[in-house]
């Protein structure tokens, strides 16, 4: 409706009115009948494609697909007397752009491969073209592109930098120049430590993170907790001492004896890798954390979850993969990394069968019904993509790698039951002992199949429900969960 008058009032307005005014608003309340007619009986104006107000097409034309090109052949090279870095942010397409250079016909050749292998959307391969006239059109053999270059230039512009870094470096002419976030974290947990000290323990922090001849590479997380633990100790230390050779073994008790539980723990058990690691090398003769007992670990007792923390955090997952994540890890105890590294064939919907880190376990109702709503929207925003993974997001659609741990964990950020505690637990699993239900089983014949929503007997919790489904149950220990799981 527009100003009380429907669309057929204003067309029939503009019909009686044509040739005489241009302002329709009078004509709209002379109107007695409409000419009505039929859809797609008219014969059209112009045949052909449908075109907009000023005959053109209806969206931008399909550009053409570059031609095929390969490596240029190097000639002759003048050495470079002196490394001079260029400045892309003053590049000019109507006077720098040199698109009949080699160099950008095979890259730009490169890129629509990788769009198609990796299914980039469109927008993604036009700016990656953009981005290529501006760093390869005056591009000669035996120059590099660096990072530090480029990203200038085309964060400016909007460009996307990832994906141009990955065309330059398949065909060869990129320098990753950029430092290490390593190295500057390392840098900072270091200063005010003393020379000394800072030079052992910057050499095993190094080992830690690399790797050696007989030692394998930690994880970045395990390397940074090691130092985080024991900087404090090593800045109190750096006062007296300016060597990890003067620390005795009554400075190491003195420090373990101000903590307790698991933080004294940790320290000790830090300070014997990194007073090890020194002995081995040489720079202190004595091993000052020798015959310091760790003591036993005491673990904690798992606590039921309650049925209003589970529904709080049923109600906070809403989206489609995140529902997905909570059934794998609620019903299957999976955990964060397996379901990272879930991949589209582990999930088999025609045999109800499901593959977690090469295990198979039969589908139950709840992770098909919430597998299948991922999978429907998943189609949706990437049809082209190739990442063979199950769980994707806008980041790793253009590639092929998993999507971060972060991503699983933080729909559930707040929440009182996480997911490592549904894991644990396992309040919402159907125990093991459990009989297959006539809903998994594929022996079950017709007649012992019961209604989808027909009452249970205590023996076990059920979750094989669809998600709209708020129900009621007392499980085998006598409890009675309440959940809803709703969008």
């Amino acid at each position: 409706m527009k100003k009380g008058y429907c669309r057929l009032c204003w067309h029939q307005a503009s019909q009686d009115a044509r040739g005489q005014v241009t302002v329709l608003e009078p004509y709209p309340e002379k109107v007695q009948h409409h000419q009505l007619f039929f859809t797609n009986l008219q014969r059209p104006r112009q045949p052909g494609p449908p075109r907009g107000m000023q005959g053109r097409r209806r969206g931008r034309p399909r550009h053409p697909d570059p031609a095929p090109a390969h490596r240029p052949v190097p000639g002759w090279l003048q050495p470079p007397l002196f490394e001079a870095r260029r400045d892309f942010t003053r590049f000019n397409r109507q006077e720098h752009a040199r698109l009949d250079n080699p160099w950008l016909a095979w890259a730009r050749h490169t890129a629509h491969r990788l769009g198609e292998a990796h299914g980039w959307p469109r927008g993604v391969r036009f700016d990656v073209g953009r981005a290529l006239v501006i760093v390869l059109s005056s591009h000669v053999s035996g120059e590099v592109v660096r990072h530090s270059e480029i990203f200038p230039a085309l964060r400016s512009r909007g460009l996307s930098v990832q994906r141009t870094v990955e065309v330059l470096a398949e065909i060869g002419v990129f320098q990753d120049d950029r430092t290490s976030s390593f190295e500057q974290w390392l840098e900072r947990k270091l200063e005010g430590i003393a020379p000394g000290i800072r030079r052992d323990v910057e050499h095993w922090a190094r080992l830690l993170h690399d790797g050696g001849p007989r030692s394998q590479p930690r994880d970045k997380a395990t390397v940074w907790g090691y130092l985080n633990r024991i900087r404090p100790v090593l800045l109190e230390w750096s006062v007296s001492y300016g060597h990890l050779r003067e620390v005795t073994r009554d400075d190491v008790l003195t420090q373990l004896d101000a903590l307790q539980g698991s933080q004294r723990r940790h320290t000790l058990i830090v300070l014997r890798s990194l007073f090890g690691r020194t002995k081995k090398n040489g720079t202190i003769f004595k091993y000052p954390t020798s015959r310091i007992r760790v003591g036993q670990h005491e673990y904690g007792i798992l606590q039921p979850l309650e049925p209003e923390h589970v529904n709080n955090s049923v109600a906070a997952v809403t989206k489609p993969a995140d529902r997905l994540v909570l059934a794998l890890v609620a019903v299957h105890a999976a955990r964060s990394g397996a379901i990272r590294r879930l991949q589209l064939d582990d999930v088999d919907i025609g045999n109800r069968k499901l593959v977690i880190d090469g295990r198979v376990r039969p589908l139950d109702a709840l992770t098909l019904y919430v597998a299948r709503e991922w999978l429907d929207h998943r189609r949706r925003p990437w049809p082209d993509t190739a990442n063979p993974h199950l769980l994707i997001n806008k980041f790793t659609a253009l590639g092929t790698g998993p999507v971060s741990a972060v991503s699983l964990t933080k729909p559930l950020r707040g929440q009182a039951t996480t997911l490592e505690r549904f894991a644990s637990t396992g309040s919402l699993k159907r125990p093991s002992s459990m009989a297959p239900t006539p809903s998994t089983s594929p022996r079950s014949s017709d007649s012992m199949r019961r209604p989808r929503f027909a009452t249970r007997t205590p023996r076990g919790r059920c979750w094989n429900r669809p998600l709209n489904t708020s129900f009621d149950e007392t499980c085998s220990t006598g409890r009675t969960m309440k959940a809803i799981m709703s969008e």
